[in-house]
């Protein structure tokens, strides 16, 4: 019994000498300035706001490219800024419906479950908003 005792408090005493070592090391980690992986897409964060003219310019390109939802959304103007959900909403809106288009086309000819020119089309479109996530 006196061996268990023993045995099992010399378990808790080097997990506690671990444990302690670890804690300054990752007490120091700041993820505000973490390294991307090699391999890793480095993500930005979206802006708080979009101009107008560049939601326009997203809204003619998805519109161009046939999205229903970006053709019958109203363009903006008078306003300094946009708010960034109006930018990612359309995004989105016509990511769901492009891929309900071309939900059958062969898989070797689709990027993201689309066509590649409708692929081509959001990222063009998220590009000019300098929105990253959607």
């Amino acid at each position: 019994m006196k061996l268990i005792v023993r045995t099992g408090l010399a378990a808790v005493v080097a997990v506690g000498v671990v444990a302690a070592a670890v804690a300054p090391a990752s007490a120091a980690f700041d993820p505000g300035r973490a390294r991307a992986v090699a391999g890793a897409h480095a993500v930005a964060a979206n802006p708080k706001a979009i101009k107008p003219a560049a939601y326009n310019q997203a809204r003619s390109i998805l519109a161009n490219a046939g999205s229903q939802t970006a053709a019958k959304s109203h363009p903006v103007h008078g306003k300094d800024d946009v708010p960034v959900g109006y930018g990612t909403s359309l995004l989105a809106a016509a990511r769901d419906e492009f891929r309900q288009a071309d939900r059958n086309l062969p898989a070797n000819q689709k990027k993201s479950n689309m066509s590649t020119p409708h692929y081509n089309a959001i990222h063009s479109a998220a590009k000019a908003m300098g929105v990253d996530r959607w």
